[in-house]
């Protein structure tokens, strides 16, 4: 007999129970559905515009006034709704409405030749000052860049005018091909800044994607590695039934050595996690998308995702050997399984966010596997990191494996 067949014949007894498999297999997807319906509904749903309202009055529907929109529509931070005058002021005056901008009926003429107009931005008392100035700074801002805008047209069509008279050779570009190519550069600085700002946290390194993670970025990922876990708990079972019924020794008579005996105990286990692993992640990318919900995806490097659930559930298949070293009874097995596996779970992020965790406990989730279990999966799934990226995480659930089992070796009674 070898670890194999160990492996097979615990595999064939877990399958048959059927409370086991439901706890393994169907208790994650339901902890998943709800925890991800629960934050979709608090949250509104990912798709609600959360920009400041607009109200805006265009009394001159001209051409001047409909980039002015769009291009407020597009600054971000407001978003435009047009209103009839006489139904605006009335929503304002009956607090329906904090503010509205009004057009002026001569705005497209005065831009095109080049006149003073103004906007006007009327604030009800009791609007937020805060959102007040948000919006003044946004509408200043896209007025500003027109006036740019329409003050070089001017001069452009002034220099054209005044070289007019120049002979021939020296009029190298007619005025109306040098106002088409500043018009196509100012369109070409909307989509292509020369200058970009990007907004990253401290430490982030440079390039990487700064997201919120939605419900099921977060969901999926934590209760992987919260249930793959809890399969070391049906090893530990597994070991202490066999020694209960004798069989145990009948193992340690085969030719084979101890610590053989005891990865044929890990095998069942590891293979459990995969399948776990890829169950949830099959629940999370096509079941989610069956319950009108957002699809998880595999970010950017699934081959790294893959890597980092096999090392996961090896880690979980060496601590299933360390609580049955440990333990000496079925009641110990399940109170310290329990205590350690839930507490382990939510220590290292399994329900609640890390950015979250480390702002409250510092570096403590640091030291529990499923913190840099969950760590990885973040890196991978939500942050659109690479392989190169998570190879500290991988080392150190390495490190938790081989400790779980030296340990596990150790403090085993084969007796």
């Amino acid at each position: 007999m070898n670890a194999l067949n160990i492996a097979l014949k615990d595999l064939q007894i877990f399958f048959k129970d059927r409370g086991a498999v439901v706890q393994l297999f169907l208790l994650p997807l339901l902890f998943i559905a709800v925890f991800s319906g629960a934050l979709a509904a608090i949250g509104g749903g990912e798709d609600e515009d959360t920009r400041t309202l607009l109200p805006v009055v265009d009394l001159d529907a001209g051409v001047a006034a409909q980039t002015l929109l769009d291009s407020l529509d597009a600054a971000g931070g407001v978003r435009v709704e047009r209103y009839a005058q006489e139904e605006a002021q009335a929503l304002l005056e009956e607090s329906e409405l904090a503010r509205v901008l009004t057009i002026p009926a001569s705005f497209t003429t005065g831009i095109a030749d080049n006149r003073p107009v103004t906007l006007r931005l009327v604030n009800h008392p009791d609007a937020d000052p805060e959102e007040t100035e948000a919006v003044r700074l946004v509408v200043e801002g896209v007025a500003q860049d027109m006036s740019l805008e329409s003050q070089i047209f001017a001069s452009l069509q002034q220099m054209g005018e005044m070289q007019a008279n120049a002979p021939e050779e020296f009029q190298v570009f007619t005025v109306e091909r040098t106002i088409a190519q500043a018009r196509n550069q100012f369109e070409r600085s909307r989509t292509q800044p020369l200058v970009a700002v990007v907004q990253t946290l401290p430490g982030q390194p440079e390039g990487e994607r700064e997201e919120m993670p939605d419900a099921i970025q977060l969901a999926v990922p934590g209760f992987t590695v919260l249930f793959v876990f809890l399969t070391a708990q049906t090893t530990a079972l597994s070991i202490y039934g066999e020694k209960k019924v004798g069989s145990f020794r009948r193992l340690l008579a085969a030719p084979m050595s101890k610590a053989s005996l005891l990865a044929g105990k890990m095998i069942p286990n590891f293979i459990t996690g995969l399948i776990q692993t890829a169950v949830i992640f099959a629940f999370g990318i096509i079941g989610m998308r069956l319950l009108g919900l957002t699809p998880m995806t595999l970010g950017d490097a699934p081959l790294a995702v893959v890597l980092i659930a096999v090392l996961v559930a090896l880690c979980s298949s060496g601590f299933g050997i360390l609580i049955a070293a440990i333990a000496r009874t079925e009641n110990q097995i399940g109170g310290l399984s329990s205590l350690f596996l839930w507490v382990m779970g939510i220590l290292g992020g399994c329900f609640i966010p890390l950015f979250i965790l480390e702002n409250f406990l510092g570096p403590l989730p640091k030291i529990v596997p499923h913190y840099w279990a969950n760590h990885a999966f973040n890196d991978l799934l939500v942050r659109g990191l690479g392989l190169a990226d998570v190879t500290t995480e991988m080392a150190v659930l390495l490190a938790f494996t081989a400790l779980f089992f030296v340990i596990g070796l150790w403090r085993f009674d084969f007796d």
